[in-house]
């Protein structure tokens, strides 16, 4: 399990802290072990139940959120770092795990498709995710990355590193509310080939 959580999440390798890198991979693992959901599932299902025929998968949404997140801290350091300090590691933690919840939220109906399950309605991925995390030692800076990241978060005062998490959640989300922002179909796979990756996996903060 351990070398599948490595392959869906080579972004784990961006976090300095060893610690914290082994509780995020600790936490995907003891998700997966409890989905109803394979490991390649999430690179098949939509992200979200949200977009009717959705064109992004789980992991390209993910990944992409966790791009954009560690992009915007570094700007964030680089420009205002002096007055308003980022945990990069948080950052990148967080918005690894802040979908983990939706490993018990979702299942597959009898179509093949994703739905969201009978655990998932009753709580939504926010909590399940933290209950995860906070099982595998993941600090409480980090789990409220998770439990603020949705619209949950709207209720609490959000940190720094919350508030980055949220809003490339929500970039990578909301455009494809709109119908006709959506040009392309769906990638096969739903995942990058390596040649696109490798430039990606190369950057540094």
């Amino acid at each position: 399990m351990r070398e599948t959580v490595k392959r869906l999440w080579p972004e784990i390798e961006w976090i300095q802290d060893p610690q914290l890198r082994e509780q995020v991979t600790q936490t995907w693992m003891k998700a997966l072990e409890r989905s109803p959901l394979k490991p390649d599932d999430l690179n098949q299902i939509p992200f979200t139940l949200l977009v009717p025929n959705c064109p992004i998968t789980f992991m390209e949404h993910k990944r992409c959120v966790v791009h954009i997140a560690r992009d915007s801290a570094t700007a964030m350091q680089s420009f205002m770092g002096r007055a308003l300090p980022v945990d990069l590691d948080a950052v990148i933690a967080g918005a690894i795990l802040a979908d983990v919840g939706k490993l018990l939220e979702y299942e597959l109906g009898p179509d093949g498709k994703s739905r969201q399950s009978e655990r998932g309605e009753a709580l939504r991925h926010p909590f399940t995710g933290v209950a995860l995390a906070l099982e595998c030692g993941v600090p409480d800076a980090v789990c409220h990355i998770i439990a603020a990241h949705a619209a949950e978060g709207d209720l609490v005062k959000r940190t720094t590193e919350a508030f980055i998490v949220h809003h490339a959640d929500f970039m990578a989300f909301l455009p494809l509310k709109n119908p006709k922002n959506i040009k392309a179909k769906p990638q096969e796979g739903g995942d990058l080939c390596p040649s696109q990756m490798q430039p990606l996996l190369r950057r540094k903060p």
